[in-house]
């Protein structure tokens, strides 16, 4: 996935720009992003502090962690399965 140019505080306060009255197509011409990012943004961040956006990135990180973990002991749960199956 493409890292983006501005963290999400960074966007929390150019969201934050356009709810104090700034119009979108300005805020896309000042910060060099397309009208579909700041909507796309707008979407996933509107109404967040700083603080939930932190929190929000570490949930992802813990979910992702978790889901590795997951699809691993399913592969282990897989393999036994096989190893049991087999007539001795």
């Amino acid at each position: 996935m493409k890292k983006s140019r501005f963290t999400e505080e960074q966007i929390v306060g150019i969201l934050k720009e356009f709810d104090a009255g700034i119009s979108a197509a300005e805020l896309c011409r000042k910060y060099g992003i397309s009208n579909q990012t700041f909507y796309k943004w707008r979407s996933k961040y509107s109404g967040m502090q700083t603080s939930d956006v932190k929190k929000l990135k570490t949930l992802e990180e813990e979910n992702q962690m978790l889901k590795r973990i997951l699809g691993q002991k399913e592969l282990e749960i897989t393999a036994i399965k096989a190893v049991l199956e087999k007539k001795w």
